[in-house]
């Protein structure tokens, strides 16, 4: 277990002996000539949310039709068009998304790169009032100020943090975008699976829909607890959550489905 996971755990369970094992000075020494995540790591709430949008929409189409009585080749052919449809919209939403924040990043480093380098006082005064709005005495300050700008590379990251409070944000988004539709699509599918395999084995009539909705209910829990990956919040609570929430959107679908048949529009 990396060094950072075995400090999240000790935090989580009050393990001050673990806490303080993982805060050992070998340890940490160790830790910082090493990477500190995989870069699929990155992707994990790309992947995360785009299986929760996916499974969340998808059942909605097929509660909807259900509820219309509508058949199931209906709901074949607008859970799979909603599916790809969907799924293409969130990864090209996902890949400009990432695109922008990396290209305003570098717009706004080029920025103080060039401040740095034609202004320096002016750079110098204002991270000297950043630390000294955080509390620090002038001493400190002149300290801080003194390192963080021996190196122009070292200034310009600073001052994107210190005074913009922007981070790199290390994700391709390209990467992005196809962990998205990649997950949109593999999860986004369970509840069609049954209806999928009703195009070759015959199934009992009123059991595609009891059979998509348990499936949906389980991707729901298992996606809503790894979110506990990305928000580091109980596993237990966030899987009963999504699973409330995108019941009450199957919910909605469904009378809504309901009450268009009630009017004649699937008739």
């Amino acid at each position: 277990m990396k060094r950072i996971d075995q400090a999240r755990e000790a935090y989580r369970k009050g393990d001050l002996s673990s806490s303080a094992a993982a805060h050992a000075a070998d340890r940490i020494a160790i830790a910082a000539r090493e990477e500190h995540g995989a870069e699929s790591h990155a992707y994990v709430g790309n992947m995360v949310y785009g299986g929760l949008d996916g499974v969340v929409t998808t059942f909605a189409v097929v509660s909807g039709v259900a509820g219309a009585q509508l058949g199931n080749s209906v709901v074949l052919i607008l859970g799979l068009a909603n599916l790809f449809a969907d799924g293409f919209s969130m990864a090209v939403g996902a890949y400009l998304s990432s695109k922008s924040e990396r290209e305003y990043y570098d717009r706004e480093y080029q920025r103080e790169a060039w401040e740095v380098e034609h202004f320096p006082k002016g750079e110098l005064a204002e991270l000297t009032e950043v630390y000294r709005a955080k509390g620090y005495s002038d001493e400190d300050t002149a300290k801080l100020v003194d390192i963080q700008t021996k190196k122009p590379e070292r200034w310009v990251k600073t001052m994107m943090i210190e005074e913009l409070g922007m981070m790199k944000d290390e994700r391709r988004p390209l990467t992005s975008a196809l962990a998205t539709l990649g997950s949109f699509i593999l999860v986004g599918v369970l509840p069609l699976v049954v209806y999928l395999i009703g195009l070759a084995v015959p199934i009992p009539a009123g059991i595609s829909f009891p059979v998509s909705l348990g499936l949906s209910a389980v991707a729901l829990f298992a996606l809503g607890s790894a979110k506990v990956l990305v928000t580091e919040r109980n596993f237990l609570k966030s899987g009963l959550e999504m699973l409330v929430v995108g019941g009450a959107a199957a919910g909605v679908a469904y009378a809504v489905g309901v009450l268009l048949k009630g009017l004649g529009v699937g008739g």
